[in-house]
Order: structure tokens, then sequence, then C-alpha cells
């Protein structure tokens, strides 16, 4: 599992190898910024809680384009809609209802010509929900594909949890490729989910650097949690062992 360190401020990218950032921190920014690796976030869950909706596709793919050549953009992530109870209270859907929308916005962005490889977002919230948004993608998930699990991030409480929906997913395509997003060292010191995912990003560190007083805006104290989660053995053996049994 690679990890992508979630950052505030684009200018501490230069600092980290592989970094998470929100389109949110970039629509006002006039210059470029240094950056290694990276995956552009959509900034999904904000405009999802603040509005109900999005940023429009097209002004989130001219960002994409705008910023795709600072450092390595390995992606994009799509503009997916979550399914946790309180995003579903507040638009008056339901997770079918989500998951629609979530493939419908995935091919509103591939139909806007980036240059950029958009990451599809599986959504759900019970293990079969997220069986059945595969369905609905269909032959848009091609095989080994790089894909998002969305409406996890919430649930770092219940690493099982977590579980439970990554396994469903693996058993439905073990082809994919699976981003974890806003996973928290609870779920990440978990060997099987680690081994589950190609990827995952957080920015848990900035909180706890909050909650501690020691600066959330620190690069120092995000530099300092990548290492302690890449410190964390990989679980490969551990994830075939379970298979097996």
């Amino acid at each position: 599992m690679r990890f992508f360190t979630g950052l505030h401020q684009p200018s501490d990218a230069k600092h980290i190898d592989a970094a998470f950032i929100s389109v949110n921190r970039l629509v006002k920014r006039k210059s470029d910024f240094v950056v290694g690796d990276w995956i552009m976030d959509s900034g999904a869950f904000s405009h999802m809680l603040r509005d109900g909706d999005h940023m429009p596709a097209k002004e989130y793919a001219k960002q994409i384009v705008r910023w795709k050549n600072c450092g390595n953009l390995l992606a994009a992530v799509s503009q997916d809609w979550m399914c946790e109870s309180f995003i579903l209270e507040k638009t008056g859907l339901t997770v079918v209802d989500h998951q629609r929308l979530t493939v419908e916005r995935y091919d509103e962005l591939l139909r806007h010509d980036t240059g950029c490889y958009i990451i599809p977002v599986i959504q759900g919230y019970e293990p079969d929900d997220y069986v059945r948004h595969i369905g609905m993608y269909g032959h848009r998930l091609a095989p080994g594909m790089w894909v998002g699990v969305g409406s996890i991030c919430k649930r770092n409480g219940s690493p099982r949890k977590i579980l439970d929906v990554l396994m469903a997913i693996k058993l439905e395509r073990p082809d994919l490729r699976l981003h974890g997003f806003g996973l928290k060292k609870t779920s990440l010191d978990n060997m099987t989910i680690r081994a589950l995912l190609e990827t995952a990003d957080s920015m848990a560190w900035s909180f706890a650097a909050r909650k501690n007083g020691t600066g959330a805006n620190d690069w120092r104290n995000a530099a300092a949690f990548k290492k302690g989660i890449e410190s964390e053995p990989t679980g490969q053996r551990h994830f075939i062992e379970l298979l097996a049994g």
C-alpha cells in the first residue's frame, strides 16, 4: 500500500513525496507549486456537506487541466456522492440515487478532455451496496482499474466494518486496485486492510496535531505521520493466509 499524505497547504507538498491535495485548496491559488507524485481530491465531501451538490464538472475539469503540470499528477478523484446517513438526510435521496449520480458524474467528467486519469469511486454503506455499485458501473470498470472506496472515513473507529466493505469488493472484483479515502491509523494498523489497498490517504495527522496543540498545519507533523504509517508491516502474508483459511 502506498500512502498519500493529505495537506492543507499545497506549498508544503515539496516536503512530502506523495501528496493528496483537495481542489478546494487550489481554486483561488495563482501560482504553481512544487510537488512530486500527487492525487487531486475533488473536495466532494466538503461540497456535499455544505451545499448538497458539487462544483460543476466543467469547472473541476478546468482545475485539473490547470494544475496537472505541477509535479506528477497521478490522478484526480471523481466527484462522488457519499452515502453516510447525514449526507442522505441533506439531499433527501437514497443510497441507490447517490450511486447512480456518482456514475453519472464520472461519465460527465470523462467527457472533458483533462489528460488525467479520473479515479472512479465505488459508493455505498453496507458491503452489498458496494457490490451493487460495481454492477452499476458495468464495463466502465476495466480489469485492474484503480478505484476509490467511498463512505468509509467515518468508520475508522470500527476497522472491522471497513474490512467487510473491502472484502466484499475484492470478492466481487479481485482485480481492482483500491484506494481508501481518509483512513486513520486505527484502520491502517490493520494488516489485512493494508493488504487489500493499493493506496490510501489521510489528514488524521492534522486532527491529532490540533488536539495536541502541536501545529495542525505543520508539514513536519504530516511527515512524521507518514513515516509512522509506512513503517508498519505490509501484512501481505496475513492477507494470503486469511483468504486461504
